[in-house]
């Protein structure tokens, strides 16, 4: 994705909408570059145009979510990703890290297996040969290409792995890990149940939020990656992994 279009999206997700001019002197392009950028983001269904200004047609859209913080995200991503050997198979929870840590493991050409309750990450690794992928059936979620509800678990029954790479919208000191989504966070928790592991993958700044369902792991062990900004946690149980 280039980088101009990145630095767009991560605009319009701080600020919800833009105006086009505004955009354009930003970043430093005429406005005819500025309006053929956005045309192409809103050909792909990332954004929305009106009268001069342009917004995010969706904050749940995978693909604009992948923008935001890119740089941090791909850190995460090739740390998470030196957990995985070859031969091995692992469950990948939708999310923008993930989708990230998913492309890192395919560029690399591991010979591995994910089983994922995201249409997106499935699609996003489709052409890579060394990768097979498992997608479990579900209610369809369209704008976070996610299956959720109770055919996620009855899937998953069929397998246990080491390793569950799951993101997080937020955080709590009284709850812990928390998901905006009640349907996401029981998805979370029904893949969890058969894995030996939990790796959340998060930039550090959902520690300042706070979703409004926990994640609610229980004992299940739990490694956290995140940048080099994220805050020190008092539960000793978690690891806390920074990049």
């Amino acid at each position: 994705m280039p980088s101009r279009t990145n630095r767009i999206l991560e605009i319009l997700t701080e600020r919800g909408r833009a105006e086009v001019s505004a955009l354009a002197d930003e970043l430093g392009v005429s406005q005819v570059t500025m309006r053929k950028d956005l045309t192409e983001l809103e050909r792909r269904g990332l954004i929305r145009r009106e009268h001069g200004w342009a917004s995010l047609r969706s904050t749940d859209n995978v693909e604009g979510r992948l923008a935001y913080h890119y740089e941090e995200k791909r850190k995460i991503a090739r740390r998470a990703a030196e957990l995985v050997r070859d031969g091995d198979t692992i469950m990948v929870e939708s999310g923008s890290c993930c989708a990230l840590l998913a492309t890192e493991l395919a560029a690399e050409g591991r010979d591995i297996t994910i089983i994922t309750n995201s249409a997106f990450i499935a699609a996003y690794v489709r052409d890579a040969p060394s990768v097979q992928t498992v997608l479990l059936g579900g209610i369809y979620q369209k704008d976070a290409q996610v299956t959720v509800g109770p055919m996620v678990a009855q899937c998953v029954g069929g397998f246990y792995v080491d390793l569950l790479f799951a993101g997080t919208d937020g955080y709590s000191e009284l709850t812990g890990f928390t998901n905006a989504d009640q349907l996401r966070a029981q998805a979370v928790r029904d893949m969890a149940a058969h894995a030996e592991r939990v790796v959340l993958l998060t930039e550090s700044e959902k520690f300042r939020r706070r979703g409004t369902v926990p994640l609610a792991l229980g004992t299940k062990p739990l490694t956290v990656i995140t940048d080099a900004a994220a805050p020190d946690l008092d539960d000793e149980t978690i690891e806390l992994v920074r990049v």
